[in-house]
């Protein structure tokens, strides 16, 4: 039955030969653990072979599949969609790479609580991150904190989002060199912040700064105008 979900017999699946998606080891073997801890995985998405009757083809699961023939699965839960070469080949190109970036907010608060129950060096066992990331991430709530009570110090009123924007560029070393001098000229708020929310808050003083005298330099010549064109 088309568009339904089939328990199928591995040994009946077949990959598509020209599926694009890759998979790094570290990030493979963190699949098969997880499918191992929790018996659970998202159901492959397969159409009926075009080459051999009885048989499947997978359009969007194949690292899924691989994963249960490691850990001696028989058969997958597959949804079966009953599509053509040209649908099978859009969705080869978008399915496999389509999708959302995360809420940084709910994402730290699902670490925080899964830091609970799990250190996170067993937690980088399990999710597609490094252990030095999820300890990095986890530490944002505090960076917050402090971001909150530095611009509390400084009489600021405006609301703040619960959790900053990130922020990423390249710059050359020249640049580097430039940016870390001007950093350093910025008093340092009294409240005590982390490293990186102290540079966040140099680097808003500066931009402000660059602004106001923006502001300045464009209301100077445009007095000069004013003045040139009464003469």
């Amino acid at each position: 039955m088309a568009n339904s979900v089939q328990s199928i017999p591995l040994d009946k699946l077949g990959a598509h030969p020209d599926n694009p998606n890759e998979m790094s080891r570290t990030n493979f073997a963190k699949l098969v653990r997880n499918i191992e801890r929790t018996g659970r995985y998202e159901p492959l998405i397969v159409r009926s072979s075009p080459d051999k009757a009885g048989y499947f083809q997978i359009i969007n699961g194949h690292h899924r599949c691989h994963a249960l023939t490691k850990l001696g699965y028989e058969s997958a839960d597959c949804i079966v969609w009953d599509i053509d070469d040209e649908q099978t080949n859009i969705l080869l190109a978008t399915l496999n790479r389509l999708g959302g970036s995360d809420n940084l907010g709910k994402k730290l608060k699902l670490l925080k609580r899964l830091n609970k129950r799990f250190e996170s060096g067993e937690l980088a066992k399990l999710l597609p991150l490094k252990q030095k990331q999820i300890e990095r991430l986890s530490s944002m709530l505090d960076s917050r904190n402090s971001m909150l009570d530095a611009c509390k110090t400084q009489g600021e009123n405006r609301k703040l989002k619960i959790f900053a924007n990130p922020l990423v560029f390249f710059v050359s070393d020249r640049q580097q060199q430039q940016i870390e001098n001007a950093l350093s000229l910025v008093e340092e708020p009294k409240t005590k912040m982390t490293r990186a929310a102290k540079r966040a808050a140099a680097l808003t003083h500066i931009a402000g700064y660059f602004l106001n005298h923006s502001k300045i330099v464009s209301e100077i010549q445009k007095s000069d105008d004013q003045k040139k064109a009464i003469k």
